[in-house]
């Protein structure tokens, strides 16, 4: 699964894609609880009576002041229900803005980059409480303002919100996953020789076997692709950008290797990329001691896996001869499962949606597996119109409900 090439055309939509409606506060992703909305009228929300607030669109809007040393101002008569926040920016450098819970500092929703003399909206949906922004203008300390109490919410819940991630936090998920990727990449340089060997000798359907199990261990490893650096277009490379195409000198792989075996090329010719992935398969176990991802990576890293298999090898993108694009998109989703499994005591405490998450990991690891016929798998080109839709349609889910999630480890300023 290789990361989005530079200068790549444009993928046209995949037959039967379709996306969820996510909840959006303020253009971040929170978590997929679903909430019904109360429509305010004018009478009901007090609209009259507040002179920062007007009924609009069914929803009551309050205009919320962000000024240079305060934050916060304008919000005079709080009510319970679906409404808008029309933040304005009278100071003179754009801010963060983010409504929290006053108690727990769960973030309902925030508002980034509100430049000077700007307004844009936040949306919420707000029960019993008690609630405040908090202002984190540009090159200044964060601020928040008075607290707001709704003493009665009618039977209105709150939206979902989230107590924000730490650096510190992700620390321990980050170093258990480093530990995980250690143990593949030992079986990555066990599984490579084994293919490496089978080429050397001249036995290439013993080559053609042993390829694809070799493979699909370092598709496991995707949330570490962005520390790997050079090795992973030595070990994973495709054409994209090489003017030479498969027969240039910078090809080179697991894919120049495929494309070799499943094109009819001798043993003799293999040889030389065989061993230059081997060797770099070596490099790469002999130097991840050493290596260091970034804790404030991995949680976006469990939507990029799978949505890179959605534009990558649901399209054939990466297919240079074998066939195996559905082996790969099972390979990528059981590395989003491992690394969810190292996320998961952060997330447990801070999202409802998690259920629903597994639910459609289990829902898209059926469909794919499908398609594996006791180790053949079935090509993209081989699928009826439905069987593709259905896999896109799974998978894209999929990759939408772990937007959530991402949302939700996603390191916030505090200070």
């Amino acid at each position: 699964m290789p990361p989005p090439e530079p200068g790549a055309v444009t993928v046209p939509p995949v037959p039967g894609l379709r996306r969820r409606p996510v909840l959006l506060a303020a253009g971040v992703l929170l978590a997929s609880t679903v909430v019904t909305a109360v429509v305010l009228t004018t009478t009901d929300a007090g609209a009259g009576r507040d002179p920062h607030a007007v009924a609009r669109d069914g929803l009551r809007h309050t205009t919320i002041q962000v000024a240079a040393g305060g934050c916060g101002h304008g919000w005079t008569h709080p009510v319970a229900g679906r409404q808008v926040f029309d933040l304005h920016n009278t100071s003179g450098t754009p801010a963060e803005v983010r409504l929290i819970d006053a108690r727990t500092g769960a973030v309902y929703g925030e508002v980034e980059g509100l430049g000077p003399n700007t307004t844009r909206p936040l949306r919420a949906t707000l029960g019993h409480g008690s609630f405040a922004f908090t202002c984190l203008p540009d090159d200044a300390d964060a601020v928040t303002g008075p607290t707001v109490r709704i003493t009665s919410g009618g039977g209105v819940r709150s939206g979902p919100a989230a107590v924000p991630v730490t650096q510190q936090e992700l620390i321990p998920p980050t170093l258990a996953y480093q530990k995980w990727i250690r143990s593949r990449t030992v079986e990555l340089a066990r599984r490579t020789d084994v293919l490496r060997a089978a080429v050397d000798r001249g036995d290439l359907p013993a080559a053609r076997a042993a390829w694809l199990p070799a493979h699909l261990v370092y598709e496991r490893m995707g949330a570490a692709y962005g520390t790997f650096g050079d090795a992973d277009a030595e070990i994973n490379g495709t054409t994209a950008g090489l003017p030479g195409g498969v027969r240039d000198r910078g090809f080179a792989g697991f894919h120049r290797v495929e494309y070799g075996l499943w094109h009819g090329e001798s043993a003799s010719s293999l040889r030389g990329p065989a061993g230059r992935l081997a060797e770099a398969v070596h490099a790469l176990r002999r130097s991840w001691p050493d290596q260091r991802m970034d804790p404030a990576d991995i949680g976006l890293r469990t939507h990029e896996i799978l949505e890179n298999t959605v534009q990558f090898e649901l399209t054939g993108r990466t297919d240079y001869g074998s066939g195996t694009n559905l082996a790969t998109a099972r390979a990528n989703l059981d590395g989003t499962r491992a690394l969810l499994g190292h996320l998961r005591p952060l997330l447990k405490t801070r999202s409802t949606g998690l259920t629903g998450v597994g639910t459609w990991m289990n829902r898209a690891q059926h469909a794919l597996d499908a398609f594996d016929h006791h180790g053949r798998w079935t090509p993209l080109a081989e699928l009826t119109r439905a069987q593709r839709e259905k896999v896109n349609a799974d998978l894209s889910e999929l990759v939408e409900r772990l937007a959530d999630v991402a949302a939700l480890t996603d390191v916030r300023r505090t200070a």
